[in-house]
């Protein structure tokens, strides 16, 4: 498999769906779904075998050893069959944004459209804000796929502007639609009282309690006497994780002896967007920062938790306890 120089990831997955760098062995898939869909592409003709191994060896070959390339493609696999490919292109580094690319087999899109166009977006976000850590990808498509856009609108993608009678299309102009989406800021802030309310709303929602250690409702009178005492306590760091303006999750870490014991929650409502991870990352620097006498931390989990137990993995937890009920991972902080 060839690699990309600019991507610290080469291959980007969810569940049977992969991005891989583009594969020579699918052009000729490629150019078979680009002609049959070239109304919609900035393609002024049909392409020829020729040319698409021209394309592939003159331009495509060099964007893999390009430490900023103007864009970065990949096959789309189930699998390991090619069913699609995109990716971002006329890449911005300087203003950290890009458009977004995409075409699947032309037999998939009276079927699977919506179900492929979000399933695609979600992995190259993964690209876009996560490896390559840019501000904000958009897409530019001619006025003539109604069902791009409700997919682009699920996936939360702003319709950002309108470009009145801009592009000329078999005889008569035509708009152009962009759709875009920015990399919100994710920072930790320290809690304060007026975050009470929110934290006893996530502590009780049915989906935090069935993965917490303690699975029993909280009653506000007990939660408001926890709350204020966390807030007085030395021994305890509380953060609040913010997505832009918004507070979607919360950290705490109750010191004890050179240790540090972590608890966190995610706003169930911000599930499945990879913030337990970056919450537990963020607090690792944090706590390096400010807290050099750390030197452990400690993380117990519920048996069932699958997502928080790959998460401590992810992040260079040990195992340390397999004993009912709860999972005990431990990290040594190093600090140079």
């Amino acid at each position: 498999m060839v690699t990309y120089k600019a991507l610290s990831r080469q291959v980007f997955s969810m569940g049977k769906f992969t991005l891989v760098p583009l594969r020579y062995g699918d052009r000729y898939d490629i150019m078979k779904w680009r002609n049959k869909q070239i109304y919609h592409l900035r393609q002024n003709k049909l392409l020829s075998e020729k040319e698409q191994d021209n394309y592939f060896k003159e331009v495509v070959s060099k964007l893999f050893v390009q430490v900023q390339p103007n864009q970065i493609l990949f096959s789309y696999l189930e699998g390991d069959t090619c069913i699609g490919y995109g990716g971002l292109v006329h890449i911005n580094w300087v203003d950290r944004n890009a458009e977004l690319s995409f075409i699947m087999d032309t037999s998939l899109e009276e079927k699977h459209f919506e179900f492929h166009w979000i399933n695609f977006i979600k992995l190259i976000e993964k690209v876009a804000f996560e490896d390559l850590d840019l501000h904000k990808i958009f897409t530019y498509a001619f006025d003539l796929r109604p069902k791009l856009y409700v997919a682009l609108e699920k996936a939360n993608f702003k319709d950002e502007a309108r470009l009145g009678e801009h592009c000329l299309f078999e005889g008569r102009y035509i708009d152009v639609l962009i759709h875009s989406k920015t990399n919100k800021i994710i920072f930790l802030r320290d809690v304060s009282t007026d975050d009470l309310d929110l934290t006893f709303q996530w502590a009780n929602n049915p989906d935090t309690r069935k993965h917490s250690i303690n699975k029993d409702y909280i009653s506000k009178e007990r939660h408001d006497f926890w709350f204020e005492s966390k807030l007085t306590d030395v021994q305890c760091i509380y953060q609040i994780l913010m997505e832009g303006n918004t507070a979607v999750g919360s950290i705490r870490v109750d010191l004890k002896d050179g240790d540090g014991i972590i608890s966190y929650l995610i706003d169930p409502n911000q599930y499945q967007k990879g913030l337990g991870k970056k919450i537990v990352e963020l607090i690792l620097d944090y706590i390096k920062l400010n807290f050099p006498k750390v030197k452990k931390l400690i993380g117990f989990v519920d048996h069932e938790n699958i997502a928080s137990k790959k998460i401590f993995e992810k992040l260079g937890f040990q195992l340390i306890n397999k004993q009912h009920p709860l999972l005990e991972f431990q990290k040594e902080l190093i600090y140079k």
